[in-house]
This record gives C-alpha cells, structure tokens and sequence, in this order.
C-alpha cells in the first residue's frame, strides 16, 4: 500500500530521464563525500554490499523504498538526487564520472589469449604440481586470483579468460576444452588420485613454461598468488574466492565483471589506490 507522497516520488521516478549508471554514480559520490565505505552504507540501508556495488556500477535499479533510504543515510532529498540540474556536488560527481568514463575506456570485455594461458597454467603447475592438495579445485582459484589480481593492479587481462560464477567459485570457461588441448599437445599429464579419502584430478607438467611469453609484471603477480594460496586446500582456497567482491556481486552461473575487481576491499585488494601508484608494464 502507497501512501500520496509514494505515488508522487514513484512517478518522478518513472519520469526521470537518468539513467541507472547516472543514478548510481551520484549515491557513489556522495557515499564517498560522507566518508562512508559501501559496507557501511549497505548495513544503514537494509542492502547487502554486493547490491549496492551493482548500484553504483549502474547495473541495478532502486525501488522508491531503496531510494528513501538512501537519501535519509545520504542526507539528500530524492528531488535533488533525481534532477537532471544536480550541482550541489558538481566537482565529485565529474571526479566520479571521469573515473567510470575512464573504466569504460578500458577492455574490460576479456579476450581469451589461449597460449598465454596454457603458459600460465603450466607456470604454475611447475611450481604446484608436486605439492598434494592442487588439485583441479586449487588451480583453477590460483588461475582466477592471478587474472583478478593482474587486472586490479594494471587495468589490462593477463590471459583474457572469462570465469563463470559456480558453487565451488570461480572456474575459467572453456578450461576443459584447453586442458584437453594440452593433453593432447603432450604439455600435461592428467592423473586421477585420491586426496584425504577425495577423488582429485591433478595435473603434471610435461614442458616447460615460455617465460619469454610472459613479462616481468605478470610474473610478479602470479609468483604472489602462489606464495600466498598455494598450500590452502580446496576448501580453503574455494571458501576465500567466495568472498571476494567480484564473485560475491556476480549471479549464479554469471559470467564474472573484471571491473568488480575495483570494488575489493582488504584483503582482496592488490592495489595502493591511496598513492594512486602508476605502475610501469
């Protein structure tokens, strides 16, 4: 049941010609005008964080009782917020702006680059391979934090896969496809054990890596994901990727947004975005 200043405030709603992204950068910027962080603000507002993020990346809408919430928390009036002549903010939102603009500049479309990722795949198998818990489960988390991390860091893919959001977290899509390649192309050994009582396909190495494929950022980032994760179980490891913001903001069975990897917070994010380091390729 609506009341009449509810009728009054769905129909400027439905009158208004801004668009979501429009809408989403404005709550974004006077979020950050309060110094609140989207975890804050999604706990005032009654919203989980990852649907304030799909908010503010203007891949959601609000409904009119989303929006009261907003501008009481916000200390906006919706009249303002929905005007196409809003100024009270005018530096932040084209600070804001100008960083979405500058994110849509970006490839964030993945393009699958299949020999650099086989040649990732095997860079890491040679450092993993022996090692009893990477199993099928561990390698693909290992591949999905060294493109996220790559990407956050330097706003370029590493390998271009896409990864799709399933129960078990990230997994790259056409990974059977290529793993099958590989066996083929005699690159990887394929063997079926048992770990803790658990069926696990591990893989072995047969060739050597082309380092000279891969540069000395990409290495980097992969060396890190690999001193970090590489011992965790599956379970771990799966439990973790779980909650990171772009797994978290995806939809089941969704292909996974690079640009969600901006939106982490400690300890996912890789990047100082305080010193707002320019980082040389």
């Amino acid at each position: 049941m609506y009341f009449r200043g509810d009728i009054k405030l769905i129909q400027m709603v439905k009158e208004t010609k801004l668009t979501k992204l429009q809408i989403g950068q404005r709550i974004c910027a006077m979020r950050k005008q309060k110094g609140l962080a989207q975890e804050d603000l999604a706990l005032l507002v009654k919203m989980s964080r990852p649907s304030l993020t799909q908010v503010e990346l203007g891949k959601r809408g609000l409904d009119i009782f989303e929006l009261q919430r907003l501008s009481i928390a916000l200390e906006f009036s919706l009249d303002e917020i929905m005007s196409m002549e809003f100024t009270s903010m005018s530096e932040l939102e084209k600070k804001e702006a100008k960083q979405v603009t500058q994110k849509s500049e970006r490839n964030s479309k993945p393009k699958l680059q299949i020999n650099k990722f086989k040649n990732v795949l095997i860079y890491i198998l040679e450092h993993c391979a022996g090692k009893p818990n990477v199993g099928e489960t561990v390698l693909n988390k290992l591949m999905y934090f060294s493109d996220f991390n790559y990407y956050e860091i330097y706003e370029e893919h590493l390998t271009g896969a896409e990864y799709r959001k399933l129960p078990y977290g990230p997994v790259p899509q056409k990974l059977e496809t290529i793993i099958h390649q590989m066996i083929e192309e005699n690159q990887i050994q394929r063997l079926k054990t048992n770990y803790h009582n658990l069926a696990q396909n591990r893989f072995i190495p047969l060739v050597k890596a082309d380092l000279k494929s891969l540069k000395a950022s990409e290495k980097e980032v992969i060396d890190k994901v690999i001193a970090q994760m590489s011992d965790w179980s599956a379970n771990s490891i799966s439990a973790y990727s779980h909650n990171d913001m772009p797994w978290k903001a995806s939809k089941e069975g969704d292909s996974i947004n690079y640009e969600l990897a901006f939106y982490r917070e400690a300890p996912y994010s890789v990047r100082n975005y305080a010193e707002d380091t320019v980082y040389e390729v």
